[in-house]
């Protein structure tokens, strides 16, 4: 399909999900301005960052009639839980906005909402029990009736960290009464999802709706933990690898069958109004697919990773998410493999020193940089967050791509630069 009007387009956000976006969008004849709010210093180099925080609505609204912006991109959950495609389209007439409703990005805003909609569309996931502080003896109870490990999920959003894995009863016990009683994640733990803990190597899916049909995106694997081997605390996300060598199409004829098209299905039964990105993080359960979790956008890292795979125009395919047109677009996905490592500053996921100079861009070769920690001070780039920057390459092995990420990786540097040397290096017994 094609469209024949130029758009001015908004992106919400300041990482590096967002710089992945903007490349790509820049690349689209559709798109006239593209404006990023609030970005960093990688978004700048395809389109003009304002300084509007992704939740101040009315100063979004405010910008997009003034700027005359006719789509509007929202990067990161935040925005999406709090309303920001009911409050646009209500506000300004004929805008599009490329995510969920309120009610449908609770399936990333609340985990219990999430199982439960699992639970009546029968979609495979772990068994499970929501608590409130009210129903803490119970849920002591409850925890009595699994095995180790324990998973502890605060209902809301928690940045990242409100899933706890405890390793004996007596731990989850303790975590289950901060959360409950002690607000250790303040409103997003007034509800604490517990789940039965499933072992397996887990995966990343991605789909593109537009609240009936849909497009399956590359799938991706990332990996979460600060340290070599899986160690050590969560970040954000220290890397990422697609494809997946183990999703074969076996598994893969599963996940579309068993989990993509009855969470679309259950979607339009539900009516919760859905267009945009599906995140499924799945994992591989004894040759099944279960659902760990929705999110109600592209994931970061996984986006770094994914949407240089895909060929197809970008604005061509959210306006038809948009439009409930998809089923009128085919998916073009690169068979290359992608790779993206992560470098962050020294100390993360805990306290780090901000401000750090960035230099060596100018001997970057065969490789992607997607900014997320950084910012212009005085002509300079310079650190301004835990995750810095992500290296994405391509290649057709697997292995040659993981070493232009690193190669990329080692040569930029700043101050406690860190990065895993690791990412990818599981999935090469596969091949």
């Amino acid at each position: 399909m094609a469209y024949f009007c130029n758009m001015n387009i908004l992106i919400l956000g300041t990482g590096a999900r967002e710089h992945v976006f903007a490349w790509k969008i820049s690349q689209s004849p559709l798109c006239t301005k593209l404006y990023i709010a609030s970005g960093n210093a990688g978004t700048a180099q395809y389109g003009t960052n304002i300084n509007i925080s992704p939740t101040d609505f009315e100063s979004i609204k405010v910008f997009c009639i003034e700027k005359n912006i006719e789509l509007v991109i929202p990067g990161n959950e935040d925005p999406l839980v709090l309303g920001i495609t009911d409050y646009l389209e209500k506000e300004i007439k004929n805008i599009k906005v490329a995510g969920p409703s309120k009610k449908g990005a609770q399936l990333e805003g609340s985990k219990d909402f999430a199982k439960e909609f699992m639970i009546k569309h029968n979609i495979p996931t772990a068994r499970f029990s929501t608590f409130t502080k009210s129903t803490i003896n119970q849920a002591y109870q409850f925890l009595e009736t699994l095995n180790a490990p324990y998973v502890l999920k605060a209902d809301g959003l928690a940045a990242g960290k409100g899933v706890l894995i405890c390793g004996s009863l007596e731990e989850a016990k303790k975590n289950l009464y901060e959360m409950l009683e002690n607000n250790k994640f303040g409103k997003a733990s007034e509800k604490v999802v517990i789940e039965e803990f499933l072992t397996g190597i887990e995966l990343s899916c991605f789909a593109l709706t537009d609240g009936k049909n849909y497009v399956l995106l590359p799938e991706a694997k990332d990996y979460k933990r600060i340290g070599e081997g899986d160690t050590g605390l969560n970040t954000g996300g220290m890397g990422a690898v697609s494809p997946v060598p183990f999703a074969n199409k076996t598994f893969m004829y599963k996940v579309v069958n068993k989990i993509i098209k009855p969470t679309i299905a259950g979607i339009k039964k539900d009516k919760l109004n859905y267009k945009g990105f599906i995140f499924f993080g799945l994992i591989n359960y004894m040759g099944e697919p279960y659902v760990i979790e929705y999110n109600a956008r592209m994931g970061d890292p996984e986006t770094e990773v994914v949407i240089p795979r895909v060929e197809n125009d970008l604005v061509e395919l959210l306006l038809a998410s948009c439009t409930k047109s998809l089923d009128k677009c085919k998916i073009k996905i690169k068979k290359e493999y992608a790779t993206t490592v992560f470098t962050v500053s020294g100390g993360y996921p805990e306290e780090y020193k901000k401000g750090m100079e960035i230099t060596g861009f100018e001997y970057l070769k065969d490789c992607i940089p997607f900014h997320a920690g950084t910012q212009e001070s005085d002509g300079k780039i310079v650190t301004s967050g835990g995750r810095v920057i992500a290296f994405t390459a391509l290649d057709n092995s697997l292995l040659d791509a993981l070493l232009k990420s690193y190669k990329a990786a080692h040569t930029i540097t700043f101050q406690g630069k860190y990065y895993r040397t690791d990412i990818g290096k599981d999935l090469l017994d596969y091949l």
